[in-house]
């Protein structure tokens, strides 16, 4: 694989030859051919119906694969490199500015309630395509964290070169080994999570959170700003998630018979509280982006200011409802729901029967920590919009509008 530099272009010849040259002053560029690092299975569908069934199966492996080296258990610490040379820029920053666009900024949205709960920083979370086009506020001990799957969305990239032009340290969280944005960082890391060929992204999402974990853990432990016996308990419980995550998929087997019941649905609700909120925010561009169905996610407080009108006994409602988010206000939220004859999906800790009285459908996740709960919790939103989109006859590989 060969990376153009701005201003490069290169010319394929029928033969195979590449030539590349500055546009500007034409001279030829003899560039660094990088060897990807990808098995042929990764890229094949190893019998699943579409790349994005199989991506979502994928999910404890990529995980794992996030974790490996860098989450060691028996020796309660957490190793991440690209930390430890820049640690007093992390120690002495005054805040955390998030740039990311789509899935990616959901997953930010996760990293400020994880990095404001354990690192006890000021985080800010934007949108790279608004950033970019105003004049914004960026300050020299300021870290400007960049989050992309792929390393080259382009409005990220231009918010990354802002910054970084303010002097602002950046660092940033990418899959694809190379890319643009992993080059123009100061430091970052790398999710390995293999290729995500289908549009609609799932294994990248729980891969940025499983990182953002890591390093807020990390932070956590250089700063002293939680107890350490925590930490380490943390670290045993994250070590678990892929094999919660396995239990999860076997188990989800009720999905595709939900998603029957909402095939024809115009319109969906998603609400969710705390860390579970931008969960339900990515669970509505899922729907939109593969069934197209018009989905909207809101935190669950906000129901009564405004989306409440439009709850009726053809709204379905896809509720995260986890034991340990504001349990009791979202159960609040819910009978107000069923009073309005709203369906009701319920996202539910493992053995929740308070909930199960009111919902029309129930999905349970294994019980874990709070700040888990947003990998877990995803999952069944993908499958749902992934068996929704199936049974609408959507093309799930190559959905409308849209490109990887």
């Amino acid at each position: 694989m060969v990376y153009l530099e701005d201003n490069e272009m290169a010319v394929l010849s029928k033969n195979g030859k590449i030539n590349i040259k500055n546009i500007i002053s034409d001279e030829p560029i003899h560039p660094y051919i990088e060897e990807l690092q990808w098995s042929l299975n990764s890229i094949q569908k190893g019998g699943y119906k579409h790349f994005m069934l199989k991506e979502i199966h994928e999910q404890p492996k990529a995980i794992s694969d996030t974790l490996r080296g860098r989450l060691l258990v028996d020796k309660g610490k957490i190793q991440i490199n690209s930390l430890n040379v820049y640690k007093e820029k992390f120690i002495n920053a005054k805040r955390i500015v998030f740039v990311a666009c789509g899935t990616s900024w959901h997953a930010s949205l996760v990293g400020e309630y994880l990095f404001e709960y354990f690192v006890r920083i000021p985080v800010e979370v934007e949108y790279a395509s608004e950033f970019r086009y105003r004049d914004p506020i960026i300050q020299k001990d300021d870290i400007v964290i960049c989050i992309s799957q792929s390393g080259e969305t382009a409005d990220t990239l231009a918010a990354l070169k802002i910054a970084k032009e303010k002097g602002a340290f950046i660092y940033g969280i990418c899959n694809v080994v190379g890319s643009s944005i992993s080059r123009e960082t100061h430091s970052g890391i790398y999710t390995h999570a293999g290729p995500e060929i289908g549009v609609a992204s799932t294994k990248a999402f729980s891969t940025q959170i499983t990182v953002l974990i890591l390093i807020a853990l990390k932070l956590a432990e250089l700063k002293k700003t939680f107890d350490s016996k925590q930490l380490i308990n943390y670290q045993a419980e994250l070590s678990q998630i892929p094999k919660k995550i396995e239990q999860l998929i076997k188990t989800s087997n009720s999905i595709e018979e939900i998603a029957k019941n909402y095939s024809d649905s115009q319109n969906c609700i998603y609400l969710g509280r705390g860390f579970n909120f931008p969960v339900a925010l990515e669970g509505a561009l899922k729907l939109k982006e593969i069934s197209y169905i018009h989905a909207e996610g809101y935190p669950a407080a906000e129901m009564k200011h405004g989306p409440i009108a439009l709850i009726d006994k053809n709204m379905p409602v896809v509720v995260i409802a986890t034991k340990k988010t504001n349990y009791e206000k979202v159960v609040s939220n819910i009978q107000e729901i069923k009073s309005r004859e709203g369906k009701i999906i319920a996202i539910v800790s493992e053995g929740d029967e308070t909930v199960a009285k009111l919902a029309n459908h129930v999905i349970e996740i294994p019980n874990v920590s709070e700040c888990f709960t947003p990998i877990l919790a995803t999952i069944p939103l993908q499958l749902l919009s992934y068996e929704i989109a199936i049974n609408r006859g959507c093309k799930v590989v190559e959905p409308r509008n849209l490109a990887k």
